[in-house]
């Protein structure tokens, strides 16, 4: 099975989103601390919402973190010098 990433660009970082991981439980979507993530047209892995973020993302990575399926990846921006 593969695995492809639906890749979002945000101001702060790069927020990625694996449907085929994704079973739709909402965990990100409640410790959100931007309440930037919503329920997404693309479905899950059993056919279940996937979920999406919007640009007020921060990256600060708490989804990541309380991801049960590791379904999402946080990668922030490098400063530039």
């Amino acid at each position: 099975m593969e695995f492809k990433g639906r890749t979002l660009e945000h101001t702060k970082g790069y927020w990625t989103l694996f449907p085929g991981l994704c079973k739709g439980c909402g965990l990100c979507i409640q410790k959100c601390p931007k309440k930037c993530i919503s329920w997404s047209k693309v479905l899950g892995v059993y056919g279940t919402p996937s979920v999406e973020s919007t640009d007020e993302c921060i990256a600060c990575g708490i989804c990541q973190m309380v991801c049960p399926d590791i379904a999402i990846r946080v990668d922030k921006k490098k400063k530039e010098a």
